[in-house]
């Protein structure tokens, strides 16, 4: 989902988050309790005495791919954690069918040729499905090499439109347009503004993706867009000039599709000018308060959609999220509970389809891929997730705002 991130966040959430620090492919047979510090070994597995599979040497193989180290790796290093903690949960329970899962991730380090290495190194291990990859590039380069495999791959985070061109392709997340869709649905609904102002990326597939169907969306809910401004890769330091158009133009909520590293320097500019309307964002908003030297206070106020609340009370969410801290010592973001859903949701399609381990790849991946027509699953990221034939998900739309420095539920 994520494009090319600023260098000077490749540190991002390091107290939080723990990043893999090489390029190197991992083991991470998950039998107990995630530690967040220790891999073990596939004999270890192979011997644990717990579950089903003590008794065969089958194990389910699952890979997990993302950006774990460069200026991306605060979300493929969420994605990997969050599937940890979904496979080791599974692997208490019994595992899938009743055999263990065996979790191994790979580094792609946002990069296409990178992400195809680091597939076929998970593909020559043994993987079986693939919860990833984490970006939209990578997902779509990766796309186009499993699917001669049709090995089954659920994307927590690739919102391209083109990441789920092929068959065995399906994601957790909104596409780029369903985000611009749902965000102005979301907007008009709860009545939050009838004029909008909008600054987002025309250099960027998804910023301008979104914008595109936010804007086309917004007259279906009475919302008026009174200025449209935007920048490019080569202009994303300075947004006064911007800043002031959207102020003058009278706006009462100002949308800006594009990623926190740009939304710091937008809020703190904006400050600087006395402007102050409601800023909402979208999930590449994610991540904002953990900006190296951005004062959070600014954020306040600010709402951004994402299907996922860490402060949200239901058992599921607050299983996650106590689990996911004693682990990594940080508050999930949303793309961990991405990853943690994909897990249950690749498991709830394993059993639906009475699947095994020893099958091949590609009967594996045509079973779950038979499955997800009709599946349907409640997970911390929504309820009632379905998935059309392009493999989309549809789910309701619900958004978070900063408040006191944290994310909390906005409805």
């Amino acid at each position: 989902m994520k494009k090319v991130l600023s260098a000077v966040l490749a540190g991002a959430m390091a107290a939080s988050l723990v990043a893999c620090g090489s390029s190197s492919t991992g083991t991470t047979a998950t039998t107990a309790a995630a530690s967040g510090d220790k891999a073990e070994t596939t004999a270890a597995a192979a011997s644990n005495d717990g579950g089903a599979a003590a008794s065969s040497d089958l194990t389910w193989k699952f890979g997990s791919q993302g950006p774990l180290t460069g200026g991306a790796a605060v979300y493929g290093t969420a994605v990997v954690n969050g599937a940890k903690i979904a496979i080791d949960e599974i692997n208490e329970n019994g595992g899938i069918n009743g055999y263990q899962v065996e979790l191994q991730t790979a580094d792609d380090e946002h990069d296409q040729e990178k992400a195809v290495n680091a597939y076929n190194s998970l593909k020559d291990w043994g993987m079986q499905a693939l919860i990833g990859p984490t970006t939209s590039a990578p997902t779509i380069a990766v796309g186009a090499e499993a699917v001669n495999d049709n090995l089954f791959m659920l994307t927590p985070s690739g919102s391209a439109v083109d990441c789920t061109n092929t068959a065995n392709a399906y994601r957790v997340c909104f596409s780029d347009p369903a985000q611009g869709a749902k965000s102005a649905q979301y907007i008009g609904e709860n009545k939050l503004a009838t004029k909008v102002a909008i600054l987002y990326d025309s250099s960027d597939v998804y910023s301008s993706g979104i914008y595109e169907s936010f804007a086309s969306e917004a007259q279906n809910y009475g919302i008026e867009i009174v200025d449209t401004e935007q920048f490019t890769a080569d202009s994303k330091t300075d947004f006064s000039t911007q800043l002031q158009k959207m102020q003058a133009s009278g706006a009462e909520l100002a949308f800006l599709p594009f990623y926190y590293t740009e939304a710091a320097l937008v809020l703190t500019q904006a400050d600087t000018m006395g402007y102050k309307p409601i800023f909402f964002g979208v999930d590449g908003m994610d991540g904002i308060l953990d900006v190296e030297n951005f004062d959070t206070s600014l954020a306040e106020g600010l709402m951004l959609l994402t299907p996922f609340a860490a402060d949200a009370t239901d058992d599921a969410t607050v299983n996650f999220v106590t689990k996911y801290k004693e682990a990594f010592g940080g508050t999930p973001i949303q793309f961990a509970a991405d990853a943690y859903d994909a897990a249950y949701i690749i498991k709830a399609a394993i059993e639906a389809g009475n699947l095994t381990p020893d099958m091949s790849v590609d009967a594996i991946g045509a079973g779950i891929e038979e499955q997800m027509k009709t599946l349907k699953y409640d997970g911390i990221t929504g309820s009632g997730m379905t998935w059309d034939e392009k493999g989309d998900v549809d789910k309701e739309p619900k958004a978070v705002v900063i408040k006191d420095g944290a994310y909390v539920s906005a409805e």
